[in-house]
Parts: C-alpha cells; structure tokens; sequence
C-alpha cells in the first residue's frame, strides 16, 4: 500500500478542453516545483505527447481494455511512485467506453480501477443556470462516479460567482474554478486529432500564459488537498508466464531499431519500457533523414505516426529505402504499426493524393480516403502460425486511421467487441508483422516476447556469417 496524491481530469464529452486544461494545470503545477506525473485514458498517442512536455518527462497511457485492474494498478503505481502528484486525463464523455455501449475502458473506468478522485471538466458556452442539471446527471448516474467536483470552462469571471454558488449550495459539488477563453492557448487539431507539440510555435510559453490565468482561476491549493487526500493504493508487479527472453536475459542484448521523428512517433512508452525490461536494447533512428538503418541492429519496429505529411521527404531518401527493403528481405524481424505499414508499401499518397514510391516490401499502394477507417478497439485471431502468435490465439488491439490499402494483409481476423463485424488484415510472416493495428505489448507479453526471439536468432544467424 501506498500513498500516491492523484486526481483525475474528465469531461462530459471530447471537445470540452480537456487537453488544454489538463496541461495548463500540469504547467502549473511543475512551476510550483512539483514533480509530476501524467497518464492519458486508452489509446492516444498525441495526448501524452504534450503532457510529456510540460512534465519533462515521459507520460503514459492507462488503458483497462487492453489489461486486468492489477496489471493497470501496478503500471500506474510504478510511474507514480516517483513523483509528488500524479495526474489522468480522461477519453471521451466520462462514461463512454467499449463499442458506445459500455463504461468498459471509459474514464470512469479507470477511476475506479485506480480509486482516483475525478474533476469533470464542464464546457460551459452556451449555458448558464443548465449547467446544473448537467453536472446532477453525470455525478448521480453511477453511485460510485467518483466525481468530487467541477471546473467550469469557457465561463466568464463576471458570471462565474453566481453559478459557483448555485453548484454548490443546491447540489453539493465543489466547484474547483473556471477557465475563461484563453484565445492565445488553443491547440489545432487533424485528421487524426490534435497537431503534435513539436509543431506549435511558443507552446512553452503560451502554456505558461495559461498555468498563470489557472492560478488565479482556479482552486489549485483545494485541488493538491484533494489529490493527497486520494487512499492509498497497493500494486505488484505482474508475474508473467516463463517466457524465453526473461530467461535468456544475460545473453547478448538483441539491438532494435525504433523509428523515431516528425512522420513516426506514435508509441507507447510502456511498450518500450517493456522491451528493455525483456533483455533488449533500443536505437532510434530516422527514415527522414539518416541515409541507412543503424549498424549491427537485430530487429526493426516502425511505428505509427503522420508519413502523408512528410511522404515526399520519405520518398526521397533513396539509400534508407533500400536499406529498409534489403533488410526485411534478408530476413530481419520486423514489426511495422499504421503509418509505418503504410511506407512498406509500393507507393503511398500524401494528404494531397500525390502518390510517392516507397520502401517496397508490401505490394500494392497505400492511399488516402475520406472518411474514418476500422476505428476503435479490436480483438484479433492468428490465422497462421507467424511472428506475433500462434494459429488461434487471440490478442487485443486498436485502429485509427484515414487511409486504406490496396492489400490490407488477410493474416489475422479483426473482430469488434461487442459487434458481429470483422475483417481480415495484417501480413504476417515468421519474420516481419505489418498492418494497421497497434498493440499495446502488457496486454500481451507473449507477443514482444516471441518478436524479441525472432530477433535473438537473428543476431545469432548474423554473428555465424
């Protein structure tokens, strides 16, 4: 058991200005001196990027879909542990989780898992004395909402007194301030959510604009007495099951490349964390603008990310393109998530549908559409024996994108929970794994284990030559 000081920000629904809040509140608490640290609910890689940052540090993402309460207390507890005050951002509405149907993986969720107070972020535009009906339903739908208060946002200060005192006095509910529109800190967003922090001009120091006004608008005193006062919470370490690269953890360290810049950064830290833990080391590298692969590397991951904004610059790096192909062909492990699918193939358009040739490992063409393609959880079963599972074994993931493939791979059965729809998808081979699903590797061990093999032998092959 220990004492971990938290809360959690949630809101009635996405737009509500979570994010903005969420990270003016961690400005202002590591301008207090505090070290800090921030979690994002489910599966959102951009969120986290600008948690981390405020903080400085890595932040992380909790997500009770893809792992059972003790695995998600002892992920939280591990990062928390080492901090003065840790913070959660919510998904969604507070309460929306698996299929629209479920508070399952919802923020709500979480909280309970983790015993983490909730702040609920109110977007007040457009009302005034309605926000009180709204704040009733969503603290008294679920007994144990965990709900101990509210920030009113997008409220004026001259209005903010009056409503204040009807929250409370008439329903009971602390209302920890207000955030008045702050024109100078928005955050644009894109076809797959916010722009990424590294492209925002002044992000420092427009946040720092916004920990000033939340000082003065909101309670954060009352907001630190209500994270210290969260109970104690006991964690343990997940035992996982005997696997292989536990075992061998004194042999030789397999060396994976990780691509790391503006066209691939989609990455749980956790998962890489969890690669390390299992025996490997990690280089991270650039497809935009290193000429090769690094030297001596064992295995291959290329993540998520935005490749169609930069398609052109990754078309013409000519000697990494040959060098990623020559590689896979010779057989090093690979695993490539989405936007790293997308750039082995032939050819893949740009946000403009300006088709560029590409690695040229994957037949076929990858290519923009218009809509929101196989969005959101999915549990999948090997249709073969291949580097991520055997025949039959299931493994959860998730997808979020807008473009599609010519040849999607046909490997492994997607399949919605809660839903009768599934699809094909995934190349798989007894070295490389390709398509648009993310894993989140603690929902399944077995899997970077059995990658982390491959890679061993790989290096073991190379070292006989």
């Amino acid at each position: 058991m220990m004492k971990l000081p938290r809360f959690m920000i949630a809101a009635t629904a996405s737009g509500s200005g979570k994010t903005l809040i969420t990270c003016g509140i961690l400005q202002a608490l590591v301008n207090r001196g505090l070290k800090v640290a921030s979690f994002k609910t489910g599966p959102d890689y951009i969120d986290p990027m600008f948690h981390s940052k405020v903080i400085g540090a890595k932040s992380r993402n909790l997500d009770t879909f893809f792992t059972d309460e003790a695995t998600t207390r002892y992920l939280f507890g591990k990062t928390a542990s080492q901090a003065d005050i840790s913070v959660m951002e919510g998904v969604m509405g507070f309460y929306d989780g698996l299929a629209g149907k479920s508070t399952k993986a919802s923020a709500y969720d979480l909280s309970k898992v983790t015993d983490t107070p909730v702040i609920l972020i109110i977007n007040c535009k457009g009302m005034s004395l309605s926000i009180l009906p709204m704040i009733l339903g969503f603290c008294k739908y679920r007994e144990d909402s965990k709900v101990e208060g509210v920030i009113l946002n997008n409220l004026s200060k001259s209005i903010y007194p009056e409503i204040k005192s009807a929250v409370e006095e008439e329903l009971g509910i602390h209302v920890y301030g207000y955030v008045p529109n702050v024109k100078d800190c928005v955050i644009e967003s894109r076809h797959l959510g916010l722009v990424t922090p590294d492209e925002i001009e002044d992000l420092h120091t427009n946040l720092n604009k916004l920990a000033e006004v939340l000082e003065e608008s909101l309670e954060l005193d009352n907001l630190l007495a209500l994270a210290n006062a969260a109970s104690e919470l006991e964690y343990t370490a997940p035992e996982f099951k005997k696997l292989p690269c536990l075992e061998d953890s004194n042999k030789k360290k397999p060396l994976i490349a990780v691509a790391r810049d503006k066209a691939f950064c989609f990455y749980y830290e956790d998962n890489l964390d969890l690669l390390r833990e299992m025996g490997a080391e990690i280089v991270e590298f650039s497809p935009i603008t290193d000429e090769k692969l690094p030297e001596g590397i064992d295995g291959l991951i290329l993540g998520g990310g935005y490749p169609e904004l930069v398609a052109k610059e990754l078309s013409e790096n000519t000697s990494m393109l040959s060098s990623i192909k020559n590689a896979i062909e010779a057989g090093l492990p690979t695993l490539a998530e989405c936007g790293g699918f997308m750039y082995l193939h032939d050819s893949m358009e740009d946000m403009n549908g300006v088709s560029y040739p590409v690695v040229g490992a994957i037949e076929g063409r990858s290519y923009k559409t218009e809509h929101l393609n196989r969005f959101g959880y999915i549990e999948l079963t090997s249709l073969t024996d291949n580097i991520l599972a055997d025949k039959d074994v299931k493994i959860r993931g998730h997808e979020f994108h807008y473009f599609d493939s010519t040849d999607a791979g046909d490997c492994l059965i997607a399949q919605k929970p809660a839903s009768e729809i599934n699809w094909r998808c995934i190349h798989s081979t007894e070295t490389m794994l390709a398509g648009f699903p993310h894993f989140y590797y603690y929902g399944n061990p077995a899997l970077p284990d059995a990658f982390l093999a491959k890679c061993r032998k790989y290096g073991k092959n190379q070292l006989k030559r």
